[in-house]
């Protein structure tokens, strides 16, 4: 079993811009303790502020209710009995007691001696023991230490191994490690001191923070610290979701983390930090469980081709199938199916064919979308096309009236026609009007227009524009899907036109697609 600590609240709000309210400090640590079910979570800084403090102690007050209070810890400092005091005073105890790892750290930043450094940690961990705060050790800029200064490294823990110490925790401060690097390092600590119980704190600076700890883990050590999303000053600290999927299906270990809880509590920090989660972020981002390319969807048809052991339904998420210009028939049939649409091979061919013609016009279709594409083509497709748009221009300045200036040809004669509007669509109607006038062509009457947009639709949303039509006693309705919503209904005016033009005018009550 491996222990994992969270440090969100402390290392993860270190990330430049981010800074909890109290209350959501409380709402993240019970996420993270109770829904996650992490074993330890640091949630601040001794001695930082006032708000800080508040903010502790409101956790802390929350965490002795519900008999967790064990799990919370606070960094500290080596300096006489004012962390701890602080720390005590906000009802916390459990103290990450934050020691020098390196012999530049500690002779170049304290201006001290090894051994009188020492001399200040024991004096500290004395102090704890009297005030009931349990310690835990963190050897700062250990990674550089053990490059630069190894013996230090173990004349400090020679020292200290035999003090009331719950865990030795090795962090590569400045995210400096490379995996064989955190391999062979941690292989030699746990080699020189098998009964002590090691973490290893990962940063990202050269995006090995994952590798590395896969790396810790596999020497031996017992547990890690990661963040959710992987906050965290500079590059990050080690993404907690990462992190639990490589122990749980490449380690083949356990951890007490609750899988389908990781998404949920991944948008709340989303949320209280403002930074959001990178689209193609490993089992939280809104990408990474999309397939695309038609082939991938037939291969997942075919036994599952292109699945592998981060099946969604672990953290809490769903698989879908992406619509666009690299959309094949198992990509649609799989969205179909969410809808409990069904389609013949014919209907199916122009489906697939629309997607990929407007793939072109933006990067992906929705599934929310499907249903308005499948509408336009069934309900509208109109096979002969006797009145044709050649060209056409919208103006919309402001302070001027909208102009459009409009190109067609009619059984293949052309006609152009220029007119001013309230509106770019009234503008467009008028010079159809005109060119219908001069053609002595009756023209219908607009009964209703409807703009909808899918739930949940971005700014390059497909809309669909509905217009209802009267012609000579019959309604009738005709629909345009295009991004730009005057495009739309240029469109199912051009449809309605068409209708009216071959004869072949639909009644009102067809039966409509979701």
């Amino acid at each position: 079993m491996i222990e994992i600590m969270d440090t969100t609240l402390r290392d993860g709000e270190q990330t430049s811009g981010v800074s909890f309210a109290a209350q959501e400090k409380v709402s993240i640590a019970r996420l993270l303790l109770e829904e996650l079910g992490v074993d330890r979570i640091e949630v601040a800084s001794a001695r930082v502020s006032e708000g800080e403090f508040q903010s502790v102690k409101k956790i802390a007050q929350w965490a002795q209710a519900h008999g967790h209070l064990d799990r919370v810890e606070v960094l500290g400092f080596v300096d006489g009995t004012a962390s701890l005091n602080w720390i005590s005073n906000a009802g916390c105890r459990v103290v990450n007691l934050l020691c020098k790892g390196s012999l530049k750290h500690c002779k170049h930043q304290l201006r001290k001696t090894v051994e009188e450094h020492l001399t200040d940690i024991k004096a500290v961990i004395a102090d704890a023991v009297k005030m009931g705060i349990k310690v835990n050790i963190y050897l700062e800029d250990w990674s550089n230490g053990m490059r630069e200064s190894e013996d230090y490294v173990y004349q400090m823990v020679d020292e200290l191994q035999h003090q009331p110490i719950m865990r030795f925790m090795l962090p590569d401060t400045l995210g400096v490690l490379n995996p064989d690097e955190t391999s062979d390092f941690c292989k030699r600590m746990i080699s020189r001191y098998p009964n002590l119980h090691f973490d290893f704190h990962a940063h990202n600076d050269y995006d090995m923070a994952v590798a590395n700890v896969f790396e810790a883990v596999k020497a031996g050590v017992k547990g890690v610290h990661v963040t959710v999303n992987g906050l965290g000053e500079r590059a990050g600290n080690a993404p907690l979701t990462s992190v639990i999927a490589l122990i749980h299906d490449h380690l083949k270990l356990q951890t007490n983390v609750k899988e389908t809880s990781v998404f949920h509590v991944s948008k709340v920090v989303e949320s209280y930090s403002g930074i959001r989660i990178p689209n193609n972020k490993p089992v939280i981002g809104d990408n990474v469980f999309t397939q695309v390319a038609g082939i991938h969807a037939d291969g997942d048809k075919k036994n599952n081709l292109y699945f592998n052991d981060l099946m969604p339904e672990r953290f809490g998420r769903t698989r879908a199938y992406a619509l666009g210009k690299t959309s094949g028939k198992a990509n649609i049939l799989k969205n179909l199916e969410l809808l409990g649409i069904e389609l013949d091979d014919e209907s199916m061919k122009k489906v697939t064919e629309r997607i990929i013609e407007l793939g072109d016009k933006k990067e992906l279709v929705s599934t929310d979308e499907l249903p308005y594409i499948i509408s336009d083509i069934l309900q509208n497709d109109i096979e002969k096309q006797d009145i044709q748009m050649l060209n056409y221009s919208l103006t919309l300045t402001d302070g001027l009236r909208p102009t459009a200036n409009v190109k067609i040809s009619i059984r293949d004669e052309v006609y152009e026609q220029s007119a001013a509007g309230d509106g770019q669509y009234h503008a467009f109607s008028k010079a159809m009007y005109k060119i219908y006038k001069r053609l002595n062509k009756p023209t219908p009457e607009l009964v209703d227009y409807v703009v909808v947009i899918p739930p949940g639709g971005q700014t390059d949303a497909f809309v669909q524009t509905i217009i209802t039509w009267k012609f000579e006693g019959k309604t009738f309705k005709t629909r345009g899907l295009d991004i730009d919503q005057t495009v739309a209904a240029i469109k199912a005016t051009m449809k309605m036109l068409n209708l009216i033009e071959s004869g072949n005018i639909p009644t009102i009550n067809y039966m409509e697609l979701p």
